[in-house]
This record gives structure tokens, sequence and C-alpha cells, in this order.
């Protein structure tokens, strides 16, 4: 498996990048200024979007070429932070400054089943760091958890292989974090395999 992180500027990437290599996967970080033509050059399974310090009502620019990946990697992509954000932002949803920022441990219930919670409880422990939210979902995506100050802490593409969280599951401090990316792996590898 090679999974890529794409890094926006987030503080934790090297985590996710970390995280994804004890896993076992080949993986680097790489800007997201690379043009897709690039990534598809080395195979990737799948690729992670990280979190970034971009405010996502008035700084998507800095988010480089991802909207190209959004539109026509063929692989699936899961969107931490910002990268959930833009990913609803990109497909026609709203996205803006959150009604209660959060910022530390929060609770968040799984309202969906989904390959990306498989194996999870009901309800878990998890790091928040946004001033941004997602405000209204696209028709295509599906919420799958939520908390209490955040109706939309994660979504799923209903065609598409494409997940956003908006916690951090690279974090310590984040209940089943590494589970989330063995599900993602698994996602990838299923992916690949009816291709």
């Amino acid at each position: 498996m090679k999974i890529f992180v794409v890094d926006n500027g987030g503080q934790w990437t090297h985590r996710e990048w970390r995280v994804l290599r004890d896993l076992g996967v080949e993986t680097k970080i790489i800007p997201n200024t690379t043009p897709l033509k690039e990534i598809e050059k080395e195979n990737v399974d799948g690729l992670v979007l990280s979190g970034g310090a971009a405010r996502i009502g008035w700084e998507s620019a800095r988010l480089g070429e991802i909207g190209e990946y959004l539109n026509h990697a063929k692989i699936p992509i899961i969107g931490l932070c910002v990268g959930h954000q833009f990913m609803a932002l990109h497909f026609g949803g709203k996205a803006g400054p959150s009604t209660v920022p959060e910022f530390g441990k929060t609770k968040v219930t799984v309202k969906r089943d989904s390959p990306i919670f498989k194996g999870f409880p009901k309800t878990f422990i998890a790091w928040e760091s946004h001033n941004d939210e997602i405000k209204e979902l696209p028709d295509e995506f599906e919420i799958l958890a939520s908390s209490e100050n955040c109706l939309i802490q994660a979504i799923h593409h209903k065609e598409k292989p494409f997940y956003g969280l908006q916690y951090h599951p690279e974090v310590e401090d984040t209940e089943f974090g590494y589970e989330i990316f063995k599900n993602f792996i698994e996602i990838c590898k299923k992916y690949k395999s009816e291709k």
C-alpha cells in the first residue's frame, strides 16, 4: 500500500505520515501544489488531505491542487480538518466560522455505520482544533458523526471513496485514532482489489 499525505500546512501533518509509516504503509508528505499527474505516476493507493492553518472562508486558494484531486483522482481520499471542510465546499456545500469553535477533547457520536468507523463504539473522545466547520453539506455526501457543538464531524461521499473528519485522528488524545488510519488503509486495499 502506498498512501501519500498532502501537506496543507497543518501542525500535525508529520504525525499523519508517522502513523501510516508505523502501520506499514509506504508513505511520504507532498506539497498541496503537486500536480495530480505526478501523484498518478507513483501509483498511489490513497491520499490524506492534512489539516492546515488556512481559513476556509477566505483562504481556500492556499489549498493548492486539492480541487483537482477531488475532481479527477480515482483513489480513496480522506480529508482532515480543513481538508474535510474543503471537500464539502468543493462539491457545493458551505463552510465558514464555527458557531462554537472546538479546541481540545470533545465527545463524538457515530450516527451512521461506515467502513471508516468499523469497530468503533457509539461514542468516543476526539481532539479538536478548529475555528471553522462545514455549515451545509452537499447532496452527494452524508453525515457519519457529530458532536455537541459541531453537527458535521465526519462525512462520506455517497458514490466516491471520499471521507472527511473535522477532528484529528493523528493526535494521541483522540481515542481510536490509529483505527481510523487502519480502516482507511483497508478501504484503499478493497478499492484497489475491485479496480
